[in-house]
């Protein structure tokens, strides 16, 4: 058996891959390769967050997220993290806190999302890509967002996972 190439985009890379599973069985799994992204929850002096309504068409409308992005070839993660804060929120951050890296669904991709804290923020131009449809750049209080949550208004996986971390980060004096 050998690794088949199904689809090869800008993004993803779809394959079907003999593997062999720690009891010894071999299998084909459809696997989605990507290069990952990632994700920053930019919370400013008062303790607000920075989410961004954004069309995302495979979740069948607009969502809020925290600003986020694929790292470009041999992008670090933490330039990746700077890039898409500015382009997405018009902020720039004096500094990023690695906060963790989450796989995103690992029963079939291999993506992962690195997290990151940004503070000491300033506003820059912001610079949305082309199929980047951002309606609102809200500032948000930590624990309304926390609460938007709860409450189902944020379900996008990667902001619920960057925003409790950084919460709790923030309660421990990062």
């Amino acid at each position: 058996m050998a690794v088949r190439q199904i689809y090869k985009g800008r993004i993803v890379d779809l394959r079907v891959e003999p593997v062999r599973l720690p009891n010894g069985a071999i299998v084909e799994l459809e696997l989605l390769r990507h290069r990952g992204a990632s994700a920053v929850a930019a919370v400013d002096a008062e303790g607000r967050v920075v989410l961004i309504h954004q069309y995302r068409y495979a979740a069948g409308g607009f969502i809020w997220e925290l600003p986020a992005g694929v790292l470009d070839p041999d992008e670090a993660p933490i330039r990746c993290a700077a890039r898409e804060l500015q382009e997405e929120a018009g902020q720039a951050a004096d500094s990023l806190t690695h906060l963790g890296t989450i796989f995103t669904t690992p029963g079939f991709t291999d993506e992962r999302i690195h997290l990151f804290l940004a503070r000491g923020l300033h506003a820059t131009p912001a610079a949305h890509e082309e199929d980047e449809v951002i309606v609102e750049v809200r500032w948000i209080p930590m624990p309304e967002a926390l609460a938007m949550i709860r409450r189902g208004e944020i379900v996008d996986g990667k902001t619920i996972a960057g925003l409790h971390l950084a919460a709790a980060a923030l309660a421990e004096g990062a």
